[in-house]
Parts: C-alpha cells; sequence; structure tokens
C-alpha cells in the first residue's frame, strides 16, 4: 500500500501549476481641461477614489498644474471600471472631464 500513497503524491507534485507573476498594474489618470470645475473633480477623487479631503486637493492641483494627475494604481479590472465611473460622473453633470488607464511605468 505505501508504493501506492507514494505514487499519487509523484503525481500531484508533477500536476502543480508553476508560481504565475503577478497582475499587470494600471495607472488612472485625470486630464486637466479648463471647463470642469476644481470643486468636482475633489468630489470625484472622493467619490470614486476614495481619497480624503487632503489627497484628492493634492491630486487636483496636480491635474490642474501638470496637466495631469494620478488617481491610483489598479488591476486592469478594476482601473477600467474607475475609469468608467469617473467618465460617467463627468457626463452626468455635463463636464468635459477626462480619464484614461495605462501601464504603469517601469523602472
Amino acid at each position: 500500500m505505501p508504493t501506492v500513497i507514494q505514487h499519487q503524491r509523484e503525481r500531484v507534485r508533477e500536476a502543480l501549476p508553476a508560481r504565475l507573476a503577478p497582475p499587470p498594474m494600471y495607472q488612472v489618470v485625470l486630464l486637466n481641461d479648463d471647463y470642469t470645475p476644481m470643486d468636482f473633480v475633489v468630489h470625484v477623487l472622493r467619490q470614486v477614489f476614495h481619497k480624503t479631503d487632503a489627497e484628492a486637493e493634492r491630486i487636483m492641483l496636480q491635474v490642474h498644474h501638470e496637466g495631469r494627475g494620478v488617481c491610483g494604481i489598479y488591476t486592469r479590472d478594476i482601473a477600467s471600471t474607475r475609469v468608467d465611473a469617473v467618465l460617467h460622473m463627468a457626463h452626468a453633470d455635463q463636464h468635459p472631464l477626462q480619464c484614461l488607464m495605462e501601464p504603469v511605468p517601469l523602472f
């Protein structure tokens, strides 16, 4: 009987998959425009990305001064969902706010 158990253990070891790489990460980016109010951008950052008031204001100012600001880094599905939520909120309030996701740059 021990040979049967030993044989089964060997088969299980062979069937184990190799280690998987972590999923690719994407950053969600807000883009500056001349029409969307700063208060609305802060509201979006708080609602969609769950940022504190200070974080939301810092990101909003980065978008305003640098033309773009990273709101967070997520897996592809979550990033896509956050981008859709931002675009939906902007469209519902008739603001031209743009949001996109891009792969996190490798250093």
